[in-house]
């Protein structure tokens, strides 16, 4: 098992936000996506953006087990879509959804 599979493993999350980011695989845009969420032009596939996803989603899980005012939903579902989709990538696999 590679770190990518152990670490979305890991990942212990309600069900409904895992099945919307599932459902989001089929119209991400990777380079739209990546910008948005990493702040910046995305970068090539590869760990460094892996790592950053990761640190993002963990963020926002974070807040919103605090019930954070500031938590967005939605940015949490494109974040996590988002590191569903790059593990693919890394992983491989052909199909995002």
């Amino acid at each position: 098992m590679s770190i990518f599979e152990r670490t979305l493993a890991q990942l212990r999350r309600p069900r409904l936000l895992v099945q919307a980011a599932r459902h989001g695989l089929t119209g991400y845009d990777r380079e739209a996506v990546l910008s948005r969420i990493l702040k910046g032009v995305a970068p090539d596939p590869g760990t460094t953006s892996f790592d950053q996803l990761t640190r993002t989603e963990r963020a926002l899980d974070d807040a919103r087990r605090r019930g954070d005012a500031g938590y967005s939903v939605a940015g949490h579902v494109e974040a996590l879509t988002a590191l569903l989709a790059e593990a693919r990538l890394l992983l491989g696999v052909g199909r995002l959804s």
